[in-house]
């Protein structure tokens, strides 16, 4: 499933060259219990000290089964790490800034109520950090957002982290799920709420995302469809949303169709002689750290005589959606209505 990092530009699956970490890793962690073991009465505290000296409140415990772990909480969480942006702003729009002590890899703009808060948290690494920086932080949870957050290769599994007494979640568009929908959007939310003992924030937030999209729903209803082709990068071949993805949902509720429904897959690769025989009206760029510019995105667009006669190109009808907001979080409903204005104009004068 998609990670985050740029895919190839052909369909050749992509490949990650091994790192070998997690033996330091493991010795990072064996090394702190040490350090503690040897110096009692210190007030340096485990993770595990940290979350039993923290209070307890209503609705705990709380037990959460997350992509095969199973874990119960006994009080909220009160020193996360989150690793990748999404988990970062879902964390801030439940007002959780508090209990945040890092953060890593922003890959696009971050939502404008949310900036400042973000902007607080400190960052950790520009993309991964490694699992020994993470511990520096001293964290009692860590929430990543792509599968790589927990990579085993980088010394980051999950294990790694229960060993070093640190409770882990991932975003549970990474459980090896085959449907994203934005019912999972709402269920994240909600599970974190849960987590974090703020289930009235979660379900209020829920009902305010909700209502976004009903209010666009309504300026579109009855405007007809629109094609629309999602170009996430490639250039051999056009890696873009199959008919699994959250971006499919998103495209329908804005009052258009994805025009790559039929591939039976989140992500997949089409060849561009599909795009032109699909003739789509408009094209939806994913805006992300390393992948090229949305401007080089639209210059290669442009730029192939193959193209031309594609109506999306001819018009040069793009809208520009930052990945982070067709993923599973806060941000696919604000999605829902940047693309809608974008495909029916006409409905938002």
């Amino acid at each position: 499933m998609y990670d985050g990092t740029p895919r190839p530009s052909s369909p050749s699956p992509a490949r990650t060259r091994p790192r070998r970490r997690a033996p330091r890793a493991v010795a990072v962690a064996l090394a702190l219990s040490a350090a503690l073991l040897a110096g009692c009465g210190s007030p340096e505290r485990t993770a595990g000290d940290r979350k039993a000296a923290a209070p307890s409140g209503a609705g705990f415990p709380v037990t959460i089964d997350n992509c095969g772990t199973r874990t119960t909480y006994d009080r909220p969480p009160s020193r996360v790490v989150t690793i990748h942006q999404h988990p970062a702003e879902l964390m801030l729009a439940l007002g959780l800034k508090d209990r945040m002590v890092g953060t890593a890899f922003p890959d696009s703009a971050v939502l404008p109520p949310l900036r400042k808060d973000f902007e607080a948290v400190p960052e950790l690494a520009k993309k991964e950090p490694s699992f020994e920086t993470v511990l520096e932080a001293e964290p009692d949870f860590v929430y990543g957002g792509y599968g790589s957050a927990f990579a085993d290769n980088e010394g980051r599994s999950r294990k790694a982290f229960a060993d070093a007494g640190i409770d882990t979640y991932l975003n549970r568009e990474y459980c090896g799920k085959k449907q994203v929908s934005m019912q999972d959007t709402y269920d994240e939310i909600r599970t974190i709420g849960a987590v974090f003992g703020v289930r009235d924030r979660a379900d209020r937030l829920v009902a305010d995302l909700r209502g976004r999209i009903a209010r666009t729903a309504e300026a579109v209803k009855g405007a007809p469809a629109v094609p629309v082709f999602v170009y996430d990068s490639g250039d051999k071949s056009a890696f873009t949303a199959g008919g699994k993805s959250l971006g499919t949902e998103i495209i329908r509720l804005a009052g258009g169709r994805n025009v790559f429904a039929d591939l039976d897959e989140v992500f997949g690769d089409a060849s561009w002689e599909q795009v032109v025989a699909r003739r789509p009206e408009v094209i939806a760029i994913y805006d992300y750290a390393g992948a090229g510019s949305v401007e080089q995105k639209k210059r290669f667009l442009l730029s192939q005589p193959a193209l031309a006669d594609v109506p999306a190109v001819k018009n040069k009808r793009f809208v520009v959606l930052p990945l982070t907001a067709t993923l599973v979080g806060v941000r696919p409903p604000y999605a829902v209505e940047d693309l809608a204005r974008g495909l029916h104009p006409e409905r938002f004068r």
